[in-house]
């Protein structure tokens, strides 16, 4: 296969990178940008360079639990469960919807399933379709606790406001690389996850003692895409989570970044997995879980532990139906589109 139809196939998983960039990815600066602690081009800038080096050094974990869900077996099948993803996405952006791009990417792999005749197992679907709930769940537990022990804190030591500032803008920064490495070790697997059983790289030997893989070389590509995503179109996103759900202050948007930052950290490291297994603890799956759904938690249990007179229920059940709405349109939209990519186009999707 020649290099030029190698880059049409990844292309779909280059706009879910984009699309990911544009909606997931920049969740992670939405509470600090939209409490003006952090300019949207330094938050951009950041939010970049972790959300690569996390895809290509610690995306592994999630993207081998999406195998499970669905092996597509050829380039066909998997660009087309990309592109339709991407569409889904990118359409619930346009309504400035933080919605799922793992549900996405999830709805179009049972949509692939279906169509090729290949089961969907079960005990994987559930385990993924849990950790939809889990991971928002999570993310309000911890604001929930980090906020009162913050609070308990400030009123006993007595900061200066401008220190204050001050050390919550650090403090924004250094959680929010930490969110976006998270956050690229994590959801790497739902931008080119699919194209890992079928990948066209080869491995290349660098020195004695680094190999960069070819699923590395996927990732790699997928972090540029969603770096470029984050540059060109998450401000909207960015302003409905910072400031839609409830207004944040800077104090509040920090414990925001923290908890989901937390939660997507424990949904990706293969070290923690590992570490839980070793000591008999049953550990927490390594899946791609949202982090629109640990954002959205977040905030809620800063809204909540404030008493919750100012949450806007009426946003969160708006953003609440895109999520259920999200894998349910991905997989009838993927299912025609392997139909026509299969009858029309010739294309073979699946083997």
């Amino acid at each position: 296969m020649n290099t030029a139809t190698i880059l049409f196939f990844l292309s779909s998983g280059l706009f879910l990178g984009w699309s990911l960039g544009a909606n997931d990815a920049a969740n992670i600066f939405g509470t600090a940008v939209g409490s003006r602690m952090i300019k949207f081009t330094s938050a951009a800038i950041i939010c970049s360079i972790f959300v690569i080096i996390g895809a290509v050094f610690s995306g592994s974990g999630a993207a081998h639990t999406l195998g499970k869900l669905g092996a597509i077996n050829t380039l066909g099948g998997a660009f087309t469960v990309a592109f339709t993803s991407a569409v889904t996405v990118f359409s619930m952006t346009k309504l400035s919807l933080p919605v799922s791009t793992s549900q996405a990417i999830v709805g179009g792999i049972i949509g692939w399933n279906l169509f090729s005749g290949k089961t969907t197992e079960p005990t994987v679907f559930s385990k993924i379709v849990g950790t939809w709930i889990l991971c928002p769940i999570l993310a309000f537990v911890f604001s929930f606790i980090i906020y009162l022990i913050t609070r308990n804190i400030l009123k006993k030591v007595k900061i200066h406001l401008l220190k204050l500032d001050f050390y919550t803008r650090l403090g924004l920064v250094i959680v929010g690389a930490f969110g976006s490495y998270s956050l690229g070790a994590n959801n790497i697997a739902n931008v080119m996850g699919v194209f890992v059983p079928s990948a066209p790289f080869k491995d290349i030997q660098l020195g004695h003692f680094f190999m960069f893989s070819g699923t590395q070389q996927l990732f790699l590509l997928g972090g540029l895409a969603i770096a470029v995503g984050i540059f060109t179109y998450s401000k909207k996103v960015m302003m409905t989570v910072g400031s839609g759900i409830f207004k944040l202050s800077p104090i509040t948007a920090l414990i925001v970044i923290l908890s989901s930052s937390l939660v997507l950290f424990l949904f990706a490291s293969k070290g923690l997995h590992n570490w839980f297994v070793s000591v008999g603890i049953p550990p927490i799956p390594l899946v791609p879980v949202s982090s629109s759904q640990a954002v959205v938690g977040a905030v809620i249990g800063i809204g909540l532990a404030k008493g919750g007179r100012n949450v806007n229920y009426k946003m969160l059940f708006k953003i609440s139906a895109g999520w259920v709405a999200t894998p349910v349109i991905a997989a009838i939209i993927c299912f025609i589109a392997l139909y026509i990519m299969q009858n029309v186009f010739q294309i073979l999707v699946f083997i």
